[in-house]
């Protein structure tokens, strides 16, 4: 009898087309895997989805991910919802040790919740099943283990349309070390990685930033939960979130805590009733005690956004696209916002024409979300006592001026889509 991850993470039938592709996905994880299920719900287009590691691997991955309100609405379109989590039903937003803060609850703006914290390896199982389903008509191509390290392309001719019989080229290897060749009409990158992985993106408008911080990621409990608050503390090292997540039952907490290197290394190695204790000091006390229930896991964090998304035959979507400071959680969510929004370009025409236009649709929901998650860290980070009066006064600015804030977490929660 099968269990029920090998249920859900068996690869999709192979495809009964000969020859190319129309779209090469590489890249097998939530985005890569949101805009294929989309393709196949939306398009005719066959589809190549070319994925470094497996879909059982991928299902084991425990890192806690923050899904806002409208990527489950994205999710949900797919069949790829609900995911195992918890609701992030209010958020508290201030600065430690200073006035000012912000709340936001999911009632003012008529949503169940403003979003949710869920497993990410959960949430790629649940996509791997919705995937199984949308490929019934065997127009999708799996291959797994398989590593893309040349993607070149035919030149675009000017004025060329949908009868344009370009192609893009992809090469890499599989996991027996054989060459893997691939062609298709377009190409998707959607495999992106961490920020410390990548090469910073070249040319005129990219935007490469270090923040000189690590996220300290870990799970941890406390002596007075509030089961459906997520919480974004300010401090002079950075931000520090923590976001509603149970696990076996238990209230608890995703903690994001980001520090300047030295920091995060030291306290990766300190005692677990010591880095508890210094959380709490960190914190304050409205939760209680904190106690670690996890290892901690620390990441560099910095901003690298590519000047364009599109190139001729090829696009970037998700981190392969930009990456973010975790600040609010809008990496995954603008992914995936990214995924939808190229998958209904791609309605009508399979063509270099059709990503431009997808570009150009995109660009200030992209635009405006790089520039918030870029400006947060770096304005609330500035350590002079003014500076700490004026984000106070513009924290209480937000929370009086009930437009400002509406405007802001419906951004949040929804991008440009609304």
């Amino acid at each position: 009898m099968q269990s029920r991850q090998e249920a859900v993470t068996m690869p999709a039938p192979q495809p009964d087309f000969a020859g190319p592709a129309d779209i090469a996905i590489v890249g097998g994880g939530p985005v890569g895997l949101a805009l294929a299920c989309q393709l196949l719900r939306t398009t005719g287009w066959r589809i190549v989805l070319v994925d470094a590691a497996t879909p059982a691997r991928a299902a084991r991955d425990p890192r806690a991910i923050a899904l806002s309100h409208g990527s489950r609405q994205l999710l949900e379109q797919i069949g790829a919802w609900p995911v195992p989590g918890s609701p992030i039903e209010h958020i508290h937003v201030s600065q430690r040790g200073r006035f000012g803060h912000v709340r936001l609850h999911h009632d003012d703006y008529g949503v169940p919740a403003l979003g949710y914290v869920v497993r990410y390896g959960e949430l790629c199982t649940v996509l791997e099943r919705a995937l199984a389903q949308a490929a019934g008509d065997r127009r999708l191509r799996r291959v797994f283990e398989t590593r893309i390290e040349r993607i070149e392309q035919d030149p675009v001719p000017r004025g060329a349309d949908v009868a344009d019989t370009g192609m893009v080229h992809l090469e890499g290897t599989g996991h027996d070390g054989q060459a893997a060749r691939f062609a298709a009409r377009l190409a998707v990158q959607a495999e992106g990685g961490l920020f410390h992985e990548q090469a910073a993106h070249q040319g005129r408008g990219a935007r490469t930033r270090d923040y000189r911080q690590t996220a300290v990621i870990a799970h941890v409990t406390c002596s007075r939960p509030q089961p459906g608050w997520a919480w974004e503390r300010f401090t002079e090292e950075g931000p520090l979130a923590l976001l509603p997540h149970e696990e076996h039952g238990t209230p608890g907490y995703a903690l994001v805590w980001c520090c300047p290197p030295e920091q995060a290394a030291r306290r990766i190695a300190l005692p677990e009733a010591q880095f508890a204790a210094e959380l709490g000091r960190a914190f304050g006390e409205r939760m209680g005690q904190f106690t670690l229930a996890g290892k901690r896991h620390a990441f560099p964090l910095g901003l690298n956004a590519a000047p364009v998304t599109v190139n001729g035959r090829v696009v970037a979507v998700g981190n392969a696209a930009q990456t973010l400071h975790p600040v609010a959680g809008q990496g995954l969510n603008l992914g995936l916002r990214d995924a939808f929004a190229l998958a209904d370009s791609l309605r009508g025409a399979c063509s270099p024409q059709a990503l431009q236009a997808f570009a150009g649709r995109h660009r200030l929901d992209r635009a405006v979300t790089i520039g918030v998650t870029d400006l947060l860290p770096r304005v609330f980070g500035v350590a002079y006592p003014l500076a700490a009066h004026a984000r106070g006064a513009s924290l209480a600015a937000l929370a009086c001026l009930p437009p400002l804030r509406h405007a802001l977490a419906r951004h949040m929660m929804f991008g440009m889509r609304r």
